[in-house]
């Protein structure tokens, strides 16, 4: 077994020695692969991440003709409820109201001062479980709210909530055409360099069949070459992605929109799935290789 092992990789060696350019170009080509997927896989994670700190805060508001009084609340707290569950529901006054824009205008607030409750409408501030993150939903619900009695118009950030459902969307096609990227190129350049060290060597190849070496011979050094391109590469694209991340952390940190998103880098599982799985596609793609150009 010792014996083995050692030709596996003396043979490896000698493989990658002899076609080290081929072999510079696959880990380049494929390692640009894994840095694009991986840089939009980590946008896309960390906008759902601050899309779920931001809806703790979404709310839909419903504006009221009157007061409800208090004999009503539980009545349509149930219709609220029977729709779809919901983390809380708040019964706003006039005088809530108003006192809530006089903190909110702070030193401004003597503009109020001429000024009763009375112009403010009351309202029932509705906010939805975290679960209830489709627009679709939310859209449904929200009409859904505009039949209660009394309802004037229903308002829950519609704006910013359809550009940040396009937003995500966006980048989740993009995640997933970078995916494709990455599975056809690295099929290509490991298929290709397979292709190159076989015909570099089929004369040897031939030898060892004549002299009747085992599959195992012929097919293991190869199978080894994908697996370090598989691994080199996958380090090389998150290293790359790791320093841009530092980057950013360190450059654009601070007050403003990133500082709110809250940035992170892939939690270690995450890592070891990504590396895992771009040493699965290149070795299985030098598998499929080997039986393609070998025959065996």
């Amino acid at each position: 077994m010792g014996h083995e092992t050692y030709f596996y990789f003396k043979q490896t060696g000698r493989n990658l020695q002899q076609s080290w350019g081929t072999q510079l170009m696959t880990l380049f080509t494929v390692s640009m692969s894994i840095l694009i997927f991986t840089f939009f896989f980590l946008v896309y994670t960390n906008i759902i991440k601050a899309g779920d700190r931001f809806g703790d805060e979404l709310r839909l508001i419903v504006y009221l003709d009157d007061e409800v009084v208090p004999e009503m609340r539980p009545q349509i707290k149930k219709k609220i409820t029977d729709y779809s569950p919901v983390e809380k529901i708040v019964f706003v006054s006039r005088d809530e109201a108003f006192h809530r824009l006089n903190v909110q205008l702070g030193q401004e607030g003597d503009v109020l001062n001429d000024l009763g409750a009375g112009f403010l409408p009351p309202s029932i501030e509705v906010f939805p479980k975290k679960d209830l993150k489709n627009l679709t939903l939310i859209k449904q619900f929200s009409d859904y709210l505009t039949t209660l009695p009394g309802a004037q118009k229903v308002q829950f950030g519609q704006g910013w909530v359809e550009r940040f459902g396009y937003f995500t969307e966006l980048l989740r096609v993009i995640v997933f055409l970078s995916g494709g990227l990455l599975v056809m190129a690295t099929a290509f350049m490991v298929s290709y360099s397979i292709r190159l060290t076989v015909i570099e060597k089929e004369a040897e190849l031939e030898v060892l069949r004549l002299v009747g070496a085992r599959s195992s011979y012929i097919q293991t050094p190869l199978l080894i070459e994908g697996f370090l391109q598989g691994l080199l590469s996958s380090g090389i694209g998150l290293g790359m992605l790791y320093l841009i991340f530092l980057w950013t952390k360190t450059h654009l940190s601070g007050p403003g929109f990133l500082h709110l998103l809250d940035i992170t880098f892939f939690p270690p599982v995450t890592t070891g799935i990504i590396m895992g799985m771009s040493i699965l596609l290149c070795t299985g793609g030098s598998l499929v290789s080997i039986r393609k150009y070998l025959r065996i």
